[in-house]
């Protein structure tokens, strides 16, 4: 059985599943679908045609579904899809998709969102990422799996955020950010992202092979970026995850400022 308190505003149209906790003063609207075992603290507002999978628990005053924060919104039936097992904490704001975009803004499984956090309109996030308090994503970013976002981050629009990155506190991030990299200040890859990798399980050979391909892309280079960005194509036997961080930069360099998302956005 669920358990709803009776200080709940829930349209009668709305589906809930089973075993599902909605506390005091949430709201909940009519194309609003719950599936079983999530958690609803007091306070909590999901509108819109939002579905929320299994295991799903919000703390208060998070508000999910609202229209996006777009003047070419017109009020079309966009939605927003959020995955299983997601933490998302107080405040945290999530709006629905645009007519003009992809048409949903989607939230993987087994990610955590912190205090106040705010994904914008069309946004597609992957599983297990870790988004700090505070941090701005605005719409259209596409954030792959197993991204750490500290504190305060700033994303751009049409961003693409590669696996694995991370992104230190108050980072403003406008191009794309390839994976498994250390990124803050003003897009600056910093590092490998190697402890992080090494807790997502990747393989001593792989972390190896990702350092030394990063430090000829990023550090002490004294050729131009594209040139030793060619000369992998001359190496035989490439690692699988080396392989990945190079299509992601060269993806980045069909874009337009550093955003591959950005070359698209028209069409």
């Amino acid at each position: 059985m669920s358990k709803i308190s009776p200080l709940a505003s829930i349209d009668p149209h709305a589906h809930i599943g089973c075993d599902v906790e909605i506390g005091p003063f949430c709201v909940i609207g009519p194309d609003v679908v719950i599936h079983d075992g999530c958690r609803l603290y007091n306070n909590v507002t999901v509108l819109g045609h939002t579905t929320l999978g299994n295991g799903n628990v919000i703390y208060p005053n998070a508000v999910i579904g609202t229209p996006p924060q777009d003047l070419k919104y017109r009020g079309g039936p966009t939605r927003v899809e959020i995955g299983e097992n997601n933490q998302i904490r107080e405040a945290v704001t999530i709006q629905c998709g645009t007519e003009t975009g992809a048409g949903i803004t989607r939230l993987g499984s087994n990610n955590l969102l912190m205090v106040n956090c705010h994904i914008g309109h069309d946004a597609q996030f992957g599983s297990k990422c870790i988004i700090g308090n505070n941090a701005m994503v605005a719409g259209h970013v596409e954030c792959n799996d197993g991204v750490a976002m500290m504190g305060g981050v700033g994303i751009h629009h049409f961003v693409t955020i590669g696996e694995y990155a991370y992104i230190g506190g108050y980072a403003r991030i406008h191009h794309d950010v390839p994976p498994f990299v250390k990124v803050d200040g003003a897009d600056r890859v910093r590092a490998l992202n190697a402890l992080g990798l090494k807790r997502h399980g990747f393989s001593e050979e792989d972390v190896e092979a990702l350092e030394n391909a990063a430090r000829r892309l990023f550090f002490g280079r004294e050729k131009p970026f594209n040139v030793t960005l060619a000369e992998f194509d001359l190496m035989n036997g490439l690692n699988p995850r080396v392989k990945r961080m190079l299509d992601f930069l060269r993806r980045r360099n069909e874009g337009r400022h550093g955003r591959y998302l950005e070359a698209h956005r028209m069409k």
